[in-house]
Parts: C-alpha cells; structure tokens; sequence
C-alpha cells in the first residue's frame, strides 16, 4: 500500500529535521538494553527488597532471572469514572502472567485528575502540568529496573500523553497500552448542551442541570463524547500501542477481560528475551506520530492533542511542528461525526464499524503508512479487524465492508468534508489552534470587535450583567502556560453559544486552552506567544478590530499595524492564582514550561 505524496512529504520533513536527535534517542535506548535492564543487574540486596512481598513461588521464579516479570503503571483511582475499572486490572494482569509462566507487579501509580471535574475551579491549573508529573512518575515507577516489558492502564486527558512520554524513557521496554472502555451511552449529548445554555441564561436552576450532567455521566467507563480521552484511545490504536479493537469496548464486559488479558500476554511476548523484540521506542517513530495524527484529523479529535503530540514525539528524538499538523490537515479528510462534531458518542462510532473500518478506509485510499511496528505485529493492517468473542475465546475478524451508521462514520469516497478537523491560524497575532469540524461553515469567517478580557470569570461576569449584546470577539489572555498553567476554558462554551444562538457574530481568542469537546463557537486557542511574554494578544484592546478567518487560516488584527506593535503590552498580577489547591508547588513547572506550539512542556 503506497501513501499519498502529500503525507510521505511531511513524514519525510519529519524525518529530516529529527534525524540527529532520533538517532541519539535510539542510541540511548539500544545502550539501555545492553546494559542489562534485567535483575542479573541488581544486587542481592536490591533484589531482595524488589520480591520482598511476593509469594514464595513468585520469589524463587524472579531470582533465577529466567522468568519474564512485567511491570503494571497504573491510573487508578475510583473517583474518575474513566479509571475506576482498573482498580480489578491488577488480578486479571497477573493472572494472565501466571497463566503463561510470568510474574506481573504494580510498578507504581500516577495521578489522574480529572478535568470534569475541575473546569472553571482552581485545580485545573495543574491540569497540563499533571501531564509531565504523570510522565515523572511513570519513570519512578520504572527505575527499579525490575521488569522486562511493561503495560499501561490510563485513558483521560493528560494521563495517556504523560504515560507515553514516561513509557519513551524506558523506550527499550515493550509496552501495551490498556484501555478500560467508555461507559454505556446516557442522554443525548446535545440534550445536555441545551441543558447548559438553559442553565446558563438562568432559565433553569442547578437541579435541572445537574440531573442533565448526572444522566450523561452516569456509570464507571470514559465520557462517551469525543474529547481528549477518546482521542487519546483512538490514537493508541492508530499508532499500535492497543490490541486492534481495543479502544472502544465497554467496561466490565467478557470481551474487555479477554483483551486485557491478551494484552498481558502480548507485552511479555515481545520481550528481548524472546524473537520478536519489540520495545515502544521502536514503534515509536515519524511514520507512527503522522498515522496517529492523521487519526486524529480524519475524527476531527481534540485540540490537546496539538500540544500533547508534539511532547510525545518530542520524548522519542522526534520533532513535530503546527505546520506538519496544519498540511496533514488539509490533505485528510474527515470520517467521523461524534459529538461535539455530530450528535452521536463513541458507543455510536464503535458500532458503525469503528476504529477497524477508520483504519481500513484510510490505508486503502492512501492517508496512512502500513509498514509500521505496532505491538500486534509489523504492518497496521493487522489493524483493520473487530475483535469478537467466538465460544469464550478472543478472535479478530474483518471489519464489514459498509459502515453501519454511514451518518456517523463513513468512508473516503464519501467524506463529511474533504479536509481534516483542525486548523492552524497565523497572522499578525501570532499563531494559534482552530478546531473547525464543529464549527457551521457560516460560522468560520468572523470580523468583529474585540472584548477584551483577563480572566474567563470577568467574560463570564460581563456576560451575566448583560453586557454582552453584539458582534464580539472575546479574547481571554492570561491563561497561558506560563501565566497560569493554560487552563481549559470550557466553561465559556455556554454563554458563547447562547449569544451564537441569538445571532451574534462570536468568536474567541485565549492563549489558554478549550476542551477537547468544545467547537460549535470558532475558538483560537493556544496562541503564542503568549500575553504573559508580550505576545501581541497582550496588545489588544476593547474596540479592536479582528478577522478570525478558519477557511484561509489566519487570525488578523484589522488596523495600523505600527501603532499597534508600538502599544504597551499589557500586565496583570496573577499572584492570587499561584496559591490554593496547590498551585504553590507548581512555581517550578511556571517557570520551566516551553510555549504552547513546541507541547507546553517542561522537559527541554
């Protein structure tokens, strides 16, 4: 299967601008395992203390240093619906191990907050920050040097980028990404959107709205529209970090068992003291990173992702830029209408055919590289199957050659729109993100007065009062990683929509971030530089015309460009925003973190 000469050209640019800090990677890598990264290298002591609480049979099998031992970094925690699966993983891992002559420990946990839950509070500064804790801990979990493969069990926002980038580390390790499925679908996502609009124009009351959110989110599993969380399994499968048809398959389920179980028995599998070695910093390449971002255009996926990709590839030797993300962009076409794109969730997209059928149509027409490593074996078309249980055992079939909900997922001769579902926006404000598949095409082109705003309570204020009755491009600054961690903005999403809904010509502008579940109101998120630096979005004042152009891919302030530039930027005491909930110990991270187009990240 040859690729289109659109995609070979960005993965071979790709190539090229990382080919010094690739090889270094592989190189460190290839020495890891040559220095020994089993338990012949601990002393008796370290030994000792690393099967001090195993059974006697699991001891005397792990100090002959020939049993395979795999090592378990797990998310759990029964406060996120999405995780509280895996508090039973653990068992069913080690059983699995057992089954086939192995050993399996908990290497150690990470944290995983839950963006749901902290939208529009104070703990949701340390949102993108927990992406690099979680990567810091995946390695303390590592270091014991314990293990001869490992396995992951994350799903949400930042904890899947941070595992990785921690799994990257240990790149000479095998690794298998575990999912625990979404829950089963509740109310309609777009009922509980107008529920928010209601609520936020005060025509419903916080027991109407909570009884909306509840009946959504309403059982163990992942939020079932498609945010970062679903994107982040959609990528774990495009890029072979999942079993196939692992991605989507609800919790507590015989065929979820049966996949977790294989995948244990797949990672220890692919170990270097077996003939199929296979460690995640070999599957980990150009060709991996551009399938996985193809993915995400052809879903219309989460804006995160154009941060959390760029670090991910950055921790394998590999440099991502917005560029590459904008033309993959505009040469994929998007197959999906999952809310926010559409109306259904990923219950929806799953049965319509799913991540198999994504993948076929795909390969077959060209937009993805075949010849990749992925944990099941060399080529992604071992990809394009559904996995079934036949008589209690797992099997992989063939994807149906028709979707079955062709509204919800079609194919390439048939595209919801020919181009992908992100956009990248440049001008004389700098650059910025644009998730446009959500976005009505009446609404992609906005000209209009800015309001400027240095918080997304003072939006929300001003909006509350009554103060917002026209043409407006709200610009939140402030919110970015250096400022204040780069929040998630969702919450603005409602009374946006409200005045959208009234008629208004709305956009906004924010060097924080949105959702990965926003889209219907245009948003450039993500813009760099960013006010804290003097970027031009610290420049802006109320009256200020501005043209947000999604179609052509620009972000312009309308007037004299030299009295602009010549402007003071602006300035803001946010030293309230850097205490409570913890926010003091994250001074470090504010002044480490890279900006927002090189992953907002503080590794270097």
């Amino acid at each position: 299967m040859s690729v289109r000469q659109a995609i070979q050209n960005v993965t071979d640019r790709i190539a090229a601008r990382s080919r010094n800090s690739r090889e270094d990677y592989l190189k460190r890598i290839d020495a890891a395992r040559d220095a020994g990264v089993y338990r012949s290298a601990l002393s008796c002591g370290n030994l000792a203390h690393g099967f001090a609480a195993c059974t006697p049979s699991e001891k005397a099998a792990l100090a002959g240093n020939k049993t395979l031992n795999l090592g378990i970094v797990t998310s759990y925690n029964d406060m996120l619906s999405a995780h509280q699966p895996y508090q039973f993983y653990p068992d069913i891992i080690k059983n699995a191990a057992r089954e086939i002559g192995a050993t399996a420990q908990v290497a150690g946990g990470v944290p995983a907050m839950c963006d749901g839950v902290t939208q529009g509070q104070p703990g949701m500064d340390l949102s993108l920050f927990s992406r690099d804790v979680i990567a810091m801990s995946t390695a303390i979990a590592l270091s014991h040097n314990m293990f001869d493969a490992a396995v992951y069990l994350g799903i949400c926002d930042k904890i899947v980028p941070g595992l990785v980038i921690g799994a990257l580390s240990f790149g000479h390790l095998p690794a298998v990404f575990i999912p625990a499925g979404p829950m089963p679908s509740g109310i309609p996502n777009d009922e509980k959107s107008k529920v928010r609009q209601l609520y936020a124009e005060g025509k419903v009351g916080r027991a109407e709205l909570l009884e909306a959110e509840s009946k959504s989110y309403h059982s163990p599993g992942t939020c079932t529209f498609y945010g970062t969380a679903n994107s982040n399994q959609m990528l774990m499968e495009i890029m072979g970090l999942h079993l196939p048809g692992a991605s989507f398959v609800n919790p507590g389920t015989p065929l979820r068992d049966a996949l977790t179980r294989e995948a244990t028995k797949r990672a220890l599998s692919l170990s270097a003291q077996g003939n199929d070695y296979t460690p995640i910093g070999h599957i980990m390449d150009e060709k991996a990173f551009v399938n996985g971002l193809v993915g995400l255009h052809a879903t219309g996926g989460s804006t995160n992702h154009t941060m959390h990709l760029i670090a991910m590839a950055a921790a394998a030797g590999i440099q991502i830029t917005w560029d590459d993300m904008s033309d993959l962009s505009d040469a994929t076409p998007l197959l999906a209408r999952v809310y926010p794109n559409g109306v259904a969730d990923v219950n929806h997209f799953h049965a319509a055919g799913g991540m198999g059928f994504l993948i076929r149509e795909l390969l077959e027409d060209g937009y993805l590289h075949e010849d990749v490593k992925t944990v099941w074996g060399s080529g992604l078309s071992n990809y394009t199957v559904e996995a079934k249980l036949d008589g209690g055992k797992l099997d992989f079939q063939p994807v149906p050659l028709e979707s079955a909900l062709p509204k919800v997922l079609t194919g390439t001769k048939a595209p919801f729109q020919t181009t992908g579902g992100l956009k990248l926006l440049s001008g004389n404000l700098g650059r910025s993100v644009i998730k446009v598949s959500a976005v009505k095409e009446e609404h992609r082109v906005i000209e209009a007065p800015a309001r400027v705003f240095h918080s997304q309570e003072g939006l929300q204020a001003a909006f509350k009062a009554g103060e917002l009755d026209g043409d407006m491009i709200a610009v939140v600054r402030f919110s970015g990683p250096k400022a204040v961690g780069m929040p998630e903005l969702h919450n603005l999403t409602p009374p946006l929509s409200v005045l959208q809904g009234r008629g208004f010509k709305v956009a906004l502008v924010t060097d924080g971030r949105m959702s990965g579940a926003s889209g219907k109101v245009p948003a450039a998120i993500h813009m760099t530089p960013e006010a804290v630096d003097g970027g031009p979005i610290s420049k802006i004042r109320d009256g200020d015309m501005i043209r947000l152009d999604a179609n052509e891919g620009t972000l312009t302030f309308l007037g004299d460009e030299k009295e602009f530039f010549a402007r003071t930027p602006a300035s803001e005491d946010q030293r309230h925003q850097h205490f409570g909930m913890g926010r003091e110990l994250f001074a470090g991270f504010r002044s480490l973190v890279g900006v927002a187009d090189r992953g907002a990240s503080v590794f270097r």
